[in-house]
């Protein structure tokens, strides 16, 4: 498996995602949706990068 590092560029645009991700959860009128939203969408993100979900979910 090929290793590959990230810029200082990435890194700071994906503490930048991160950072306006959890604003959202902070301003939503249903924390809870906007939660579950999230994690759709960054599991969708994952999957498309052939990272494996299933056992990273709570239950």
């Amino acid at each position: 498996m090929e290793v590959m590092e990230m810029t200082k560029e990435e890194q700071a645009t994906n503490l930048m995602d991160k950072f306006t991700d959890l604003q959202r959860i902070l301003k939503a009128e249903d924390k809870d949706k906007e939660i579950q939203y999230q994690i759709r969408v960054t599991k969708a993100k994952l999957e498309e990068l052939g990272v494996v979900t299933e056992n990273l979910l709570l239950d």
